[in-house]
């Protein structure tokens, strides 16, 4: 009876254990929806004119407006958009009254090849950002054929003669050869929470399952 009672407070307290971590995914779950939800009206909000001096926290995703001349000189990120392939992110310096920054134009198809970009005056609207997207097995530039392997603030940055601040453009005052704009959004904030939720939870109604199996194999078989 004690090793049946031992058995049974494992198992409950097993499942307490696996439910309470999928409780704690649904609460994980609320807040990330809530801050996808604060950064997606973010990006659709008024834009504003472009700060004297960007933070990266305080500012990231705020849409701006801004009015300057693009350099002839770009630099191409390698990315693949679903449905059309490969292609490149143009990034541009841009010359504005107060500062340089750089732009992200878009995207161009390979397809498109090698081309005169449009430079000269522009007026844009875009969210500002600074997106996290290299790690110790990012590639190196490959600057002889003018290929980026991701989107480096800094690097990029040195290498066009601009502040670290990147505009991803919206809305572009002239039609920007076969570039396409690739706005800002939350399609890749990570947000696995309701998935997590669903294994701790199956995880919970296996455990309570096995339990009860083998308490009643354990259990003494009455006598004929």
């Amino acid at each position: 009876m004690n090793r049946a009672l031992f058995f049974v407070v494992i198992g409950l307290g097993g499942a307490a254990i696996l439910v309470s971590l999928g409780i704690w995914q649904m609460q994980r779950l609320a807040w990330k929806q809530g801050v996808i939800s604060g950064i997606n009206a973010r990006i659709v909000a008024a834009p504003v004119a472009l700060p004297n001096d960007p933070n990266p926290d305080a500012d990231a995703y705020l849409p701006v407006t801004v009015t300057g001349t693009f350099d002839t000189q770009v630099l191409r990120v390698l990315v693949s958009q679903k449905d059309v392939g490969p292609g490149y992110r143009i990034i541009s310096a841009l010359n504005t009254p107060d500062m340089k920054v750089m732009v992200d134009r878009g995207f161009l198809p390979v397809e498109a090849g090698r081309q005169a970009f449009v430079s000269g005056p522009v007026t844009l609207t875009g969210n500002l950002q600074w997106p996290n997207e290299t790690d110790s097995f990012t590639p190196a530039p490959d600057r002889e054929n003018n290929i980026w392997f991701a989107r480096d603030v800094e690097a990029m940055a040195a290498e066009l003669g601009t502040s670290p601040i990147l505009i991803v453009a919206r809305d572009v005052s002239f039609q920007d050869g076969d570039i396409t704009p690739l706005p800002v959004d939350t399609a890749r904030i990570p947000n696995d929470h309701l998935q997590y939720a669903i294994t701790w939870f199956s995880l919970a109604a296996i455990w309570l399952a096995m339990s009860a199996y083998f308490l009643r194999r354990r259990a003494p078989t009455p006598e004929s």
